[in-house]
């Protein structure tokens, strides 16, 4: 089945299978009033901030110096990053990791994990080490703070098969080192990505949708985005295509477009995911709309939530460019992602869609 682009490029098949998708939803729309309100929000809004790559370098578990060891951590954190959210109501019985008296949930748990291990005398980020690291090894490594209060870390399973493949082809291929991949991609962020999807199975976020085959490409683009905001695009996070990058398409961000005006869901889509906020957190596991509960990995209300959400962002930043702002779709991502997350209480009026996938 051919993909929605014929292109041979990965990230220009992620914009054409965003707009593909666009074109043929039925529950999820990017209204251009929305659009152009988003733009110049987030305008003013990362001016008055300041906002920019050196932004991801700010937060507390982040590699502060970009060198080869960096490269390495950021490569092991998003083969791992997806699937953070919780079903459990309570945040006392959420998954958590606590690092230098801070209790950290979510993305941050992942990350405040990997630290904790490296801390422990653990080669977590040694390609030698996971690629024949057993379930047992990490689930130590990924343990959550109280086990018998609190939820495991979620598709334990799923990440250790993620880890033992990309380290066996990286120790196979590429010296165990993923700075050689980087460095074989010759400053091309778009030649990393399809290096990425095309040698490691657990990034090749591929899905079919309307008798098209459509790319999304999360974890591989935010991958290579880390790369060049950890480098502040210098040295080996110099990528001179960098600005052929998307958004990433998850489940936070859209929450985020959403509270901007910038996506809107039929009447019909909004109350299945309120309605599955609640059934989740009772208890009920992946049905088929419109039963409430997880959207299954693949389904098309999934996919158009997801293709939007690029294909507003895309529009976002040509709104943004057009009025002279220097800015691309991986920082805007950057800022809606951090603004959700500060603004949690005000993202609470929007709802998310809860899917279980090792695609975000």
């Amino acid at each position: 089945m051919p993909v929605a682009s014929g292109s041979d490029n990965a990230a220009e098949r992620v914009l054409e299978s965003a707009r593909f998708i666009s074109e043929h939803s039925t529950d999820v729309s990017v209204p251009e009033s929305g659009v152009r309100q988003a733009a110049a929000q987030i305008t003013a809004r990362m001016q008055s901030s300041g906002y920019s790559t050196a932004a991801w370098k700010t937060h507390t578990l982040t590699p502060s110096t970009a060198d080869a060891s960096a490269i390495e951590w950021i490569f092991v954190v998003d083969t791992l990053n997806f699937s953070f959210w919780s079903a459990r109501a309570s945040p006392a019985e959420q998954y958590t990791v606590t690092l230098d008296g801070h209790a950290y949930r979510g993305y941050w748990s992942l990350c405040a994990a990997i630290n904790r291990a490296l801390r422990e005398n653990v080669e977590i980020t040694r390609a030698a080490y996971y690629a024949g690291a057993s379930t047992d090894q990490l689930a130590h490594v990924f343990r959550t703070d109280q086990p018998d209060l609190q939820e495991p870390i979620p598709l334990l399973d799923q990440r250790v098969r993620a880890l033992n493949e990309a380290g066996r082809v990286l120790l196979a291929k590429y010296g165990g080192k993923f700075a050689n991949v980087v460095a074989a991609a010759q400053g091309s962020a778009q030649r990393l990505v399809e290096l990425v999807v095309r040698e490691f199975a657990c990034f090749r976020d591929e899905h079919e949708f309307h008798g098209r085959r459509v790319a999304l490409y999360k974890r591989a683009q935010i991958l290579v985005a880390d790369i060049w905001a950890c480098f502040e695009g210098r040295g080996l996070g110099r990528f001179d295509d960098i600005d052929r990058i998307t958004m990433f398409a998850d489940y936070r961000v859209p929450q985020a477009l959403c509270h901007f005006g910038a996506l809107e869901y039929s009447p019909r889509l909004r109350e299945y995911l309120r309605r599955s906020e609640v059934a989740v957190r009772q208890g009920t596991r992946e049905t088929q709309p419109p039963e409430p509960g997880m959207l299954p990995t693949g389904h098309a209300w999934e996919l158009e939530i997801r293709g939007n959400s690029i294909w507003a962002v895309e529009l976002i930043r040509r709104h943004m460019r057009a009025a002279g702002a220097d800015v691309n779709a991986i920082l805007i991502d950057f800022y809606m992602w951090d603004y959700a997350k500060a603004h949690a209480e005000a993202m609470g009026a929007e709802p998310i869609h809860l899917t279980r996938s090792i695609y975000y």
